[in-house]
């Protein structure tokens, strides 16, 4: 099932005009979020997220778009589901309406609720590498999930045909910026390194839950910073976050096993966060 501006249908049903602006420029945000027994996860965030994303885009925030609202919507696009899940990934999609170039018509909107059962799969090797062949730039539009991301799709065929489960995106610095679908973590003895909001990654909600945990952890040191592909190399652990998985261990990174201590006790963390809404 999905919503289209508050109508519920069967996905195959749906049907998207040739005008839509998200086809044909990528005029659009997202946001991918975790549904656990009915729970939106971390949606206060998300939210925020979002809104700062509609108003960067210059897109008209209707009066209905509270928090509340929208996390109505989600559960009741989720009441219309037969399959009996207990945990859902959601994504919530927000397009300038149909009309115009690339001066649109209208800065109104339009909005698309869909998702689809999750179950989390762990893998016990989970290998990464560098992918090279263009650069996320590390402006600040790159902190924002537009409906682009040719790169991430293009990082993520290379991750396919290469045998990788992910792969580290670089900034035209030649720094790193993040994964195809995550924020990246390094953590080096007590010293965990994350790129900076300037170094092009996404404004992940589990990567500012991910710095919280860390910032109140008496053992470890956070800092938001550029980090090298050599750090990566030289790390004694390399995780991923994004909304869905939480954290993501990473074992492999080219010929170096990495441990993966930290980064299974912050998923521990960061699920008790999830259940309490902490």
């Amino acid at each position: 099932m999905v919503n289209f501006n508050g109508v519920i249908t069967e996905a195959k049903g749906l049907c998207i005009s040739h005008e839509n602006r998200a086809f044909k420029y990528g005029d659009g945000v997202f946001e991918t979020i975790k549904v656990l027994n009915k729970k939106v996860v971390f949606f206060e965030d998300h939210y925020f997220r979002l809104m700062a994303s509609m108003r960067m885009m210059r897109m008209k925030i209707p009066m209905k778009f509270t928090l509340e609202f929208l996390q109505e919507e989600i559960l009741k696009t989720l009441d219309k589901e037969v399959s009996g899940a207990t945990t859902y990934r959601v994504r919530l999609t927000v397009f300038r309406k149909d009309g115009g170039r690339y001066t649109p018509k209208t800065n109104e909107i339009d909005y698309l609720i869909e998702l689809s059962p999750y179950t989390d799969t762990i893998k016990k090797e989970y290998r990464i590498d560098l992918y090279k062949d263009f650069y996320n730039y590390s402006g600040f539009m790159s902190t924002v999930k537009t409906t682009n991301r040719m790169i991430n799709v293009l990082a993520s065929v290379f991750a396919e045909e290469n045998d990788l489960d992910n792969c580290i995106l670089l900034n035209e610095r030649k720094g790193v910026a993040e994964a195809t679908n995550a924020n990246i973590f390094v953590v080096k003895g007590n010293v965990i390194k994350t790129p900076a909001l300037t170094e092009g990654c996404i404004k992940g909600v589990v990567r500012k839950k991910i710095i919280e945990i860390l910032s109140k952890h008496p053992d470890y040191t956070i800092e938001e910073t550029n980090v090298s592909p050599f750090e990566i190399q030289k790390a004694d652990e390399v995780f991923l976050t994004n909304s869905i998985v939480g954290v993501q261990p990473v074992t492999n990174y080219r010929k170096k096993t990495f441990e993966t201590k930290v980064s299974q006790k912050l998923k521990q963390s960061l699920q008790v966060a999830a259940i309490t809404g902490a």
